[in-house]
């Protein structure tokens, strides 16, 4: 954690300094961050965002939902700039560290086409850009159900952005390609490899439509317990002739397959009346379970004042099973039918099953109120119900069962 920190902060400080070497009129610095409360009615589960290794509980954190992050960027001349961000928040090392957000180079070629390359926001969600920003967003935050089923935050690579209005209608078309690396919790990591993520946007008055896909090879890396697994797994194909084992192996060795995450959204920004709906779909070649996600988020402005509502759904699509049989057959060794048992056992509590990934819904009530420039005041109130196991919710202990309902309070500012 501590060379992540370093490794940001040495990052961070090369791009705005440069940049004030260079002419200091063509510099913008910017901040935001959000500083929160959250806590919850149980001490048996805890309740964090994706990919955090502990979250709230009874005893109010300001873990969960608080984070802050700077932005530099230097405008070389009309057409080059050079752009970085470093964010602070907490994450799978259960403290809060220090990452490089994003890292380019844009040029703009032309009025119509801009070129990027470096690490840039994976554009998998309507709100990719600025999921991390609290201030830019009506809820205290992204709706765990959508935002956990993609991980990937960032992109190393290139891409190439296309936008252009017909009459009163604009449309953006931006490609990206590279590969990506995110850690996980208890060690793990995901890397992602020949990454491609198409993201298409039309935005029409009050109304803005998208779509999304993000295309790729995954590997789970880090696993202490993993090939121990993998080679008893193929000694039971081997020895008893039973290939359903040799299938497992290959599916829970998550070492570059194929996954695509593919999304459609809409925002109504109509009036006082605001209305925002996501919808999308994980599928892999892998343990990692195929999901289907969505949400619809409704609110209405009072002056400075903005109540909403959403409503919040994570399945899994298929059944979940560890894909062993449950005896050997007729005729095979005794041993065969407790050494398959006891595989079935380890391969239910790997992770990417259906016990860490378990089923949720959840409903969410709040208010916004922009009571200063700049600054907004947020109140949220989420039932969590999880349909699987412990659904998202984090750490449970025996005897654990929904629902739970998680409380907030926020300030977002932005600089």
């Amino acid at each position: 954690m501590k060379k992540r920190i370093i490794a940001s902060a040495l990052a961070l400080s090369f791009v705005v300094p440069c940049a004030f070497a260079q002419d200091g009129s063509n510099v913008r610095i910017s901040g935001f961050g959000t500083g929160a409360l959250t806590w919850t009615n149980t001490d048996k589960a805890e309740f964090g965002r994706p990919n955090q290794a502990s979250g709230a509980g009874k005893d109010v954190t300001t873990g969960v939902d608080s984070n802050f992050g700077v932005q530099a960027d230097y405008a070389v001349n009309s057409w080059l700039s050079v752009t970085g961000q470093g964010l602070v928040r907490k994450d799978a090392q259960d403290d809060f560290g220090a990452e490089l957000a994003w890292a380019f180079a844009k040029a703009k070629v032309s009025d119509d086409v801009s070129f990027r390359v470096g690490r840039m926001g994976v554009p998998a969600f309507m709100i990719s850009d600025y999921r991390n920003v609290g201030y830019a967003n009506t809820m205290l935050r992204p709706p765990a159900e959508m935002y956990s089923q993609m991980l990937f935050n960032t992109i190393d690579g290139a891409d190439v952005t296309w936008q252009h209005s017909y009459g009163d209608t604009t449309y953006t078309a931006q490609l990206a390609i590279g590969k990506s690396k995110v850690d996980l919790i208890d060690g793990l990591s995901l890397d992602g490899r020949r990454m491609t993520a198409l993201n298409l946007v039309a935005e029409h008055g009050p109304l803005t439509v998208r779509f999304g896909r993000v295309d790729g090879k995954i590997t789970l890396n880090g696993s202490t317990t993993m090939p121990a697994l993998l080679n008893s797994l193929n000694m039971v194909a081997a020895g008893y002739h039973i290939p359903q084992a040799a299938q497992l192996a290959s599916d829970i060795d998550v070492r570059d397959k194929k996954a695509s995450f593919t999304s459609i959204g809409a925002t109504l920004d109509w009036n006082d009346i605001l209305v925002q709906s996501e919808y999308a779909k994980r599928k892999t070649d892998s343990w990692v379970n195929d999901t289907t996600s969505w949400y619809v988020m409704g609110g209405y402005r009072i002056g400075k004042f903005l109540p909403y509502y959403s409503h919040a759904r994570l399945s899994i699509n298929g059944t979940v099973h560890n894909g062993m049989p449950a005896a050997c057959p007729a005729g095979y060794p005794a041993a065969c039918t407790p050494t398959l048992a006891a595989l079935s056992g380890i391969v239910a509590t790997l992770p990417y099953t259906g016990v860490g990934q378990g089923e949720q819904q959840t409903d969410s009530i709040g208010m916004r109120w922009d009571f200063y420039r700049s600054l907004a005041l947020k109140v949220q109130f989420d039932h969590v119900r999880p349909n699987q196991a412990a659904g998202l919710l984090i750490n449970p202990q025996p005897g654990f069962h929904g629902p739970v309902n998680v409380g907030a309070v926020a300030v977002d500012f932005v600089f």
